[in-house]
């Protein structure tokens, strides 16, 4: 059979590589050799069709005219976005001979790799790259701007990011989104929790902003930002006193609950009423609610967990389904990832054993900021792939201020020239996920999925592999490693005898059927991977981490004499930076909009629709006031990542703080404060 690039027309299965848990199956249709539309696949067991505006639109971006098509070399000043086309040849020259004379002066530690999922194809994004910066022996990022906090906390309960199957939440008689806009963010569990719905389930939606999630839930709960550990305590304390818990469930697939029931004592109703936000009546109802109902189920998101204190408070929510016994009901139990179910091979795909100096340095992504501007032993070139960090890290006008350095050869591969691409010396053009040969695994549903490349790579664009084969070559590296081919990347990650679930998941398996399924005959509360092979509520492993073995609710930290707490979460029409240089996509969302609660808009003498300055010590942004009930009062939401553009400043993540979290040392996003001001 011929591939799909050879076919000048047709229809060619898919599958979206967003950075999103859906990763929907997806059907390429094809004219001429030209992709002319994108739509949902019918077939696939979860997405069933369904797409969102990002991928309905995704020619628009495939064939954008801004898209890079050859390789660029830096003529004006950094930032001044002046460049140069070069070949290939000069480009990876360019690039080899800087780095060999910056190994010789300063020690390969002196280069730097940063990338994160803006491709979620597996090759692409922890393959070739991971071996040849581990070859190289150039310092390692540490990639946990994402959900790492939420993931240990998690883990310490339930051994792993292993959670409810998502096809079985239509069984579900109430559904809890806690900290997700899943309408934006996981469209298909709302489609779930949709058709729940129709046979009787609740949909409760516990958030800080009244979103288009909250708008649709039966019940919206405000909360004040970083205060969710305490509402799960609060919950548990309850549930023992009113005796709503299972306790045949809890003596069987369950250690610690008697030192929990004791511990929970200490986080009383009214405390955690004054805490939160919530209502003592609310907080009692909710409770009677979660434990009588037949089952169960709680998507809990990333947004609670990019505070201070997220990933205790993710361990504190991970408590509540098997105090309640949701875990043995169908349909219940909760879902903070499910990528346990399908882990890969790692170490056959990124080969950490060519890294042979084992005390290599080590720079956490959320601060590279701090990382660019350090002085003593300074990261001289940087290399960027899959990510924006001038737009989606933490404190950026630090990371900026890093990257215009006169001294860093900055080196981008991208489909665009985004604003990190804006100040590199050498830009290459990447290749799309649907020119792409690439398997991809959700971290939300049960399914790996093959990626075919369906039309032939744009303009002279290289994907990821392809470019560190080149490199490799270039920097005179030969290990066998570098020889190997996309499939058999594949094929290697796929070989994992240490995860029977994907046992009969294989390459040519995935060429026949395009996606295939965890093997689900596993029980889970059989199969449970923490050390006592139950559910962990009084945690071993936590003491050996140095804390607390039960959870507990500690107040996220002082972050200036600011008003507000400010919560920059994601909007509908982009992801992350992706699609905010797309013309229809700002259109949709409109523009950048900061969320005030009326009594806060009222006396700072500010009405819906004006401007206003929302600042603090690292940076300030105008954006438009969006006042009303939706927040709480001493709450500032702002909703997407969008660049300053047209003069206007409105770069969000300046404004946030590069700490790292209580454990997973991961972003803290939303434990930043802010003040809010009317422009005259």
């Amino acid at each position: 059979m011929p591939s799909y690039i050879d076919q000048e027309n047709g229809v060619f299965p898919s599958v979206c590589s967003l950075d999103c848990p859906d990763q929907c199956g997806l059907l390429v249709h094809k004219k001429d050799g030209k992709i002319t539309k994108i739509e949902g696949d019918p077939n696939h067991p979860v997405t069933q069709g369904s797409i969102c505006n990002k991928v309905r639109h995704m020619t628009n971006r495939l064939y954008d005219e801004n898209r890079l098509q050859y390789p660029l070399k830096r003529i004006g000043k950094k930032g001044e976005g002046k460049f140069a086309r070069i070949s290939w040849e000069e480009a990876i020259s360019e690039i080899t001979s800087r780095w060999k004379k910056l190994i010789k002066d300063h020690g390969p530690e002196s280069i730097l790799p940063y990338s994160f999922y803006g491709n979620m194809g597996l090759i692409t994004s922890e393959g070739m790259d991971r071996r040849f910066f581990n070859a190289l022996g150039s310092s390692q990022l540490d990639r946990k701007i994402c959900q790492s906090a939420g993931t240990k906390g998690y883990s310490y309960t339930m051994g792993g990011n292993i959670g409810v199957d998502p096809e079985d939440t239509i069984h579900a008689k109430l559904i809890i989104f806690w900290g997700i806009n899943a309408v934006s963010t996981n469209m298909h569990q709302v489609m779930l929790a949709q058709k729940a719905r129709k046979n009787g389930a609740k949909i409760v939606v516990i958030d800080v902003h009244k979103n288009q999630t909250g708008r649709l839930a039966d019940w919206f709960i405000p909360i004040k930002p970083g205060t969710d550990g305490m509402l799960a305590l609060g919950l548990m304390h309850i549930l023992f006193k009113e005796n709503l818990v299972d306790e045949a469930f809890m003596q069987e697939h369950t250690i610690g609950h008697e030192q929990l029931r004791k511990h929970v004592r200490q986080y009383t109703p009214e405390q955690t009423a004054e805490i939160t936000g919530v209502s003592l009546e609310d907080l009692y109802e909710l409770a009677e609610l979660y434990a009588t109902s037949a089952s169960a189920f709680i998507r809990i998101g990333n947004g609670l967990q990019h505070h201070d204190n997220g990933g205790m408070a993710t361990r504190a929510i991970s408590c509540l389904p098997a105090v309640t016994g949701q875990w043995a009901k169908k349909g219940g139990g909760a879902i903070k990832s499910n990528s346990g179910f399908l882990s890969h091979n790692e170490d056959q795909l990124q080969r950490p054993d060519l890294l042979t100096n084992k005390n290599t340095r080590v720079i956490n992504m959320n601060q590279i900021g701090d990382a660019l501007l350090q002085t003593d032993d300074p990261v001289r070139s940087m290399f960027v792939y899959n990510s924006n960090p001038a737009v989606v890290a933490p404190s950026a006008n630090k990371v900026r201020e890093g990257l215009q350095r006169d001294d860093l050869f900055l080196v981008v591969h991208d489909l665009f020239l985004t604003e990190t691409a804006k100040m590199a010396d050498i830009v290459l053009p990447a290749t799309s996920s649907y020119e792409n040969t690439d398997f991809l695994a959700s971290y939300w549903h049960h399914y790996v999925q093959l990626q075919q490349p369906v039309i032939e790579p744009f303009g002279e664009a290289k994907s990821n592999t392809d470019v560190f084969r080149l490199l490799a070559a270039e920097m005179g590296i030969t290990n066998e490693a570098f020889s190997a081919t996309d499939e058999e990347l594949i094929q290697m990650s796929l070989n994992y005898e240490e995860n029977p679930y994907i046992s009969h998941i294989t390459f040519e398996g995935l060429k026949e059927h395009q996606f295939m399924k965890a093997d689900l005959n596993l029980s889970l509360l059989e199969n449970l991977p923490t050390a006592s092979g139950k559910i962990e509520l009084y945690s071993e492993k936590m003491i050996e981490d140095g804390y607390d073995p039960l959870p507990v609710y500690v107040p996220i930290k002082p972050d200036g004499d600011y008003e507000f707490m400010f919560i920059p979460g994601p909007n509908h029409n982009f992801l992350n930076s992706t699609f905010s240089n797309n013309d229809k996509h700002q259109k949709l969302e409109k523009e950048p909009k900061v969320h005030l609660n009326s009594a806060d808009a009222g006396r700072l003498h500010i009405e819906d629709g004006e401007m206003v300055k929302v600042w603090n010590d690292r940076g300030m942004c105008e954006l438009k006031a969006a006042v009303g009930e939706t927040v709480l009062p001493g709450v500032a939401v702002t909703q997407g990542l969008w660049s300053d553009q047209d003069g206007k400043i409105q770069l969000v993540n300046a404004l946030t703080p590069d700490r790292l979290s209580d454990m997973g040392d991961g972003a803290t996003f939303f434990s930043g404060r802010v003040n809010v001001s009317k422009i005259v």
